[in-house]
């Protein structure tokens, strides 16, 4: 991108250049805006994403026994795109919270999502405990059709804030 009109320094999509333009962007009087523009754009980019995690959780079959509170619906709510600028880890990316209130399993993302095993959970009635299964990589399966077009739009979103920060420096 340098020589093109593009921003000063090496864009790419790798948290080496996001770790690039937010220095950029640290540089710059109304930094602080800046960067919570960066994130509101990224996070945006990643909403269909998220909306395809959620999708593909509330697909999984249910007996519909239990009398709690939805695990489905639980799961799905805590699916949501993350953005962090700064600190120890640098990107953006859906993830799937926990879910300490669901039914006391706060690991229930993970363990639905689980390719071999799934959990252990007690029955009241003839065996103590027995193994159960969710619907094995419901999370993982839902970016793989579209994970390029999601990783290009965060790009575009990175590309557009480095062009900005581009003209000012004009």
């Amino acid at each position: 991108m340098a020589g093109t009109g593009g921003p000063p320094f090496d864009l790419q999509i790798t948290h080496e250049g996001l770790d690039a333009l937010v220095r950029a962007i640290r540089q710059e009087a109304d930094g602080k805006q800046l960067r919570k523009e960066l994130a509101a754009t990224m996070r945006t980019a990643l909403r269909p994403a998220a909306a395809e995690a959620k999708s593909a959780i509330m697909a999984m079959g249910s007996t519909g026994a239990g009398t709690g509170p939805g695990l489905r619906a639980g799961v799905a709510k805590k699916i949501r795109p993350e953005v962090k600028l700064g600190g120890r880890w640098t990107g953006a990316r859906v993830k799937a919270f926990k879910t300490p209130a669901l039914r006391r399993f706060p690991n229930a993302p993970k363990r639905l999502n689980r390719r071999n095993g799934g959990w252990r959970a007690l029955t009241w009635g003839h065996e103590p405990w027995r193994t159960q299964t969710g619907k094995p990589g419901w999370f993982d399966d839902a970016f793989t059709n579209d994970a390029a077009a999601h990783r290009a739009a965060v790009h575009t979103a990175m590309e557009d804030m480095a062009r900005r920060l581009a003209a000012r420096a004009r």
